[in-house]
């Protein structure tokens, strides 16, 4: 089995910002927020100063023999002074902001954006600021190694960009963004600005679906799907409303026209659609296997949406998500955030799933089943589907497809 080292040097770590801010307003949490508080205020080039201090104080110690201490005295003498000095750089007169985008793949570089600016009404100007990210959970790590001090325009605005990547999927609730001035020499930081949290979709990839089986088969919607696009297909009279520029003029209605006085056009509504529900086996205890069973997921759901058919139901071990993508409704990033928090399952059983998903069954045209071994459940539950009226296509995600899948390489159903 192997052992991930990165997850167990943060196991003491509270996961989420919950249980941080939980942690942060007990009582050891406040005293160590003080005593540590003490090192934070330190830049960088501070603590490294720091250490070297410790380091020649401990070489000191003996004064009778050696004159080392008054070396330490003066290192340590720089850094007290540096961080009495930093206590008068406030900077309350700068409104700081963090913005990053809502959502980025596993592995992929993600860009945080710090923005600083000078109040409105304020004629203070503004010092260097040394901007700080947040302490990231085991799976991140930030990627650029430029200083991240930011020296403001004359309109008294400043911006940093700190560069992070994730390799796990997943809802990232960050702690805020600190800014501050810096003392003389650079060593300590003075009272610090905090930005609002951030929170970041880490998403599955995408794996590369080259063919899927033909969606062919559709089935009646009575009253249509509302706001669908139009496919070519023959269309059902939904009703008659006012003309707006750029309606065909093929579909002017004479009568409501004449009756009241103002253009009016006849509107269509598809009665009947290819709606296709999706569903994901997470039984499995190969953590790579299910990594690339919910690649292939995303993949399928992607290749689906470019098409004219409906992604209605998305089943993830024995959850039921209701959805609508595809024919100019919802959007792939929707299905994208589901997949980014699946976690491995309980035990698939198929007559309970069959219970979840029945009301589903009687809409959906073709089912698509990703599982993760061959055995009588999933036997059944792919049988139960096509006993219900609904063409329903599986594929097993096994070592060979799965390192197919974590390649890149283009997966034909």
């Amino acid at each position: 089995m192997k052992i991930d080292f990165a997850r167990l040097n943060h196991v003491l770590i509270p996961k989420t910002k919950e249980e941080r801010d939980r942690w942060r307003s007990s009582r050891f949490g406040r005293v160590a927020s003080r005593v540590g508080g003490i090192w934070w205020s330190l830049t960088e080039e501070g603590r490294m100063l720091a250490i070297l201090a410790l380091v020649v104080g401990a070489f000191g110690v003996d004064v009778r023999h050696t004159s080392v201490y008054v070396l330490f005295s003066l290192l340590a003498g720089i850094i007290i002074g540096s961080l009495a000095a930093s206590r008068f750089l406030r900077i309350d007169h700068v409104h700081v902001a963090a913005s990053a985008p809502r959502r980025v793949t596993v592995g992929e570089e993600v860009s945080f954006t710090v923005a600083c600016k000078r109040v409105r009404g304020s004629d203070e100007e503004m010092p260097p600021l040394r901007v700080r990210g947040p302490f990231l959970p085991w799976d991140g790590v930030w990627t650029d190694t430029a200083q991240r001090e930011v020296a403001p325009s004359e309109a008294g605005v400043a911006k940093a960009i700190l560069k992070a990547k994730f390799v796990a999927r997943g809802l990232h609730h960050l702690d805020p963004f600190t800014v501050s001035a810096v003392a003389p020499l650079g060593l300590a930081c003075g009272p610090r600005l905090r930005t609002d949290a951030t929170k970041v979709h880490v998403v599955p990839r995408i794996a590369n679906v080259s063919r899927l089986p033909a969606v062919v088969a559709t089935r009646h919607q009575p009253g249509g799907v509302a706001l669908a696009s139009k496919s070519g297909e023959s269309m059902d009279l939904f009703g008659v409303r006012p003309y707006r520029p750029g309606d065909p003029v093929r579909d002017l209605h004479a009568r409501s026209w004449a009756r009241t006085g103002t253009p009016a056009v006849r509107e269509y509504q598809q009665e009947y659609f290819t709606r296709v529900g999706v569903v994901l086996d997470t039984d499995v205890e190969d953590p790579d296997r299910l990594e690339a069973a919910i690649e292939l997921a995303a993949g399928v759901i992607a290749h689906l949406s470019r098409g004219e058919a409906l992604v209605d139901v998305i089943v993830v071990g024995d959850r039921v998500h209701e959805m609508l993508l595809g024919r100019s409704l919802g959007y792939l990033d929707q299905a994208l955030e589901l997949l980014a928090t699946v976690e491995r399952g309980p035990k698939l059983r198929a007559v309970d799933l069959l219970r979840r998903i029945d009301a589903h069954l009687a809409k959906l045209s073709t089912v698509f089943v990703i599982t993760t071994a061959h055995d009588t459940e999933r036997n059944l539950l792919v049988r139960s589907i096509e006993n219900r009226g609904a063409v329903c296509s599986s594929i097993t995600v096994d070592e060979s497809l799965a390192k197919a899948i974590r390649k890149g390489e283009p997966v034909a159903w």
